[in-house]
């Protein structure tokens, strides 16, 4: 593997492809009936996000998809966001090979992360990156299958985020 300046993997110099763009909702079930019958979107689930607060749906659209997510806590910074700034945009998600080697490079290079290490996610192990340094945008990663996270954080295997511990 050819490696950049300061000896690094090209892999994690880049990231790879828009794995989602997420969409702040008020109300999930008029939101997928606006994707679902209006747009033609077949959407999955809807799932729990308790530990943030949130209830998401994914919807495919190519090789990308769209995130529904709407907050169940009020105190949550999704339900913040949604009382600020309405509904609409929330953030970009981009694949990584290597979230935790992606990470600290991202430190490295003064990029202010929200979560240091990364942590379980609907579809696999993920980590945020603040506005601050994306300028004005909040940033996900995820780690693409099989990447060195998936071990970590689902010793048993993937499961569902609702039956996450």
């Amino acid at each position: 593997m050819t490696m950049p300046s300061g000896g690094l993997p090209p892999t994690i110099h880049h990231v790879g492809r828009v794995h989602h763009v997420a969409v702040v909702v008020r109300e999930m079930d008029a939101a997928l009936g606006f994707y679902r019958d209006i747009l033609g979107l077949a959407p999955g689930p809807v799932v729990p996000i308790p530990g943030d607060g949130v209830r998401i749906a994914f919807l495919p659209v190519g090789e990308t998809r769209i995130e529904l997510v709407q907050p169940t806590d009020a105190t949550s910074g999704v339900a913040r966001f949604l009382a600020t700034r309405g509904e609409g945009f929330h953030h970009v998600c981009f694949e990584v090979v290597d979230i935790a080697a992606t990470l600290t490079r991202l430190a490295v290079d003064g990029v202010e992360l929200i979560d240091t290490a990364p942590r379980p996610g609907a579809e696999g192990p993920v980590a945020f990156l603040h506005p601050r340094s994306c300028h004005g945008v909040l940033v996900e990663l995820i780690e693409a299958p099989g990447g060195p996270a998936w071990d970590a954080l689902y010793p048993a295997g993937f499961r569902a985020p609702d039956a996450l511990g």
